[in-house]
């Protein structure tokens, strides 16, 4: 997982970048409140953050109220990282948007115990969205699928009818045949679509990109 890391202490910054990565973290270093700022509107930006309570500029507290007041498509952890121990300190850090806060001088255990909590709930949300979003997709599917029935069991039915008025040797047996061999295979697809009950993917174009396995996924199998 990437780490930006907001501390204008370059002793600090880099003592707390080293163990970062040591505890195998990306980590994004900036010196300041509007250098993190910056780092945050990148495409890819991180999503857990360590950031000082007091820095030039931009602080911790207004960075994180900046940050919680953005629209984002993914989940923020913050921590504060603050000398300030008094309580009325810690519920206002709290309150700017911040999830959990870090006295200074501070424990490398503890440090590493809260990144590591950070990371865990950012991996839970990044899965309930996942989960959110697919369930949001296939019941748009299954209504799609519910429409397509209808028109599906007229087509069927009516190249059954004409079918049954043509001898082998017609060329029309033949594309008639074809239609209700599409129109099966395409009843088939939906039924599977429909019974979707987990989260199966697979490589596509090249596995370049990767989609949901309909017969790995569905009920039916």
């Amino acid at each position: 997982m990437k780490v930006l890391i907001a501390e204008d202490d370059i002793t600090s910054r880099t003592m707390l970048q080293a163990v970062l990565k040591k505890w195998s973290y990306e980590v994004v270093a900036t010196a300041d409140g509007d250098e993190a700022w910056t780092s945050m509107q990148k495409e890819n930006a991180p999503q857990l953050l360590i950031l000082d309570w007091m820095m030039l500029g931009m602080d911790g507290p207004a960075l994180c109220r900046k940050l919680r007041g953005q629209e984002r498509t993914g989940a923020l952890y913050i921590i504060l990282l603050t000398s300030k121990n008094e309580r009325q300190d810690v519920v206002a850090g709290l309150e700017t948007g911040a999830d959990d806060y870090i006295t200074k001088p501070y424990d490398k255990d503890e440090m590493r115990a809260r990144v590591n909590v950070g990371s865990r709930m950012l991996e839970l949300q990044t899965r309930l969205r996942e989960k959110e979003k697919l369930q949001g997709v296939l019941e748009m599917a299954g209504t799609v699928c519910h429409e397509l029935n209808q028109p599906l069991q007229a087509v069927s039915g009516w190249s059954e009818l004409l079918l049954m008025d043509l001898v082998h040797s017609d060329p029309n047996y033949a594309t008639l045949k074809k239609i209700i061999e599409g129109v099966d295979r395409i009843g088939d697809l939906t039924r599977k679509i429909m019974r979707i009950s987990r989260y199966k993917t697979k490589g596509y174009m090249d596995n370049k990109s990767r989609i949901i396995d309909i017969d790995q996924s569905s009920a039916l199998n």
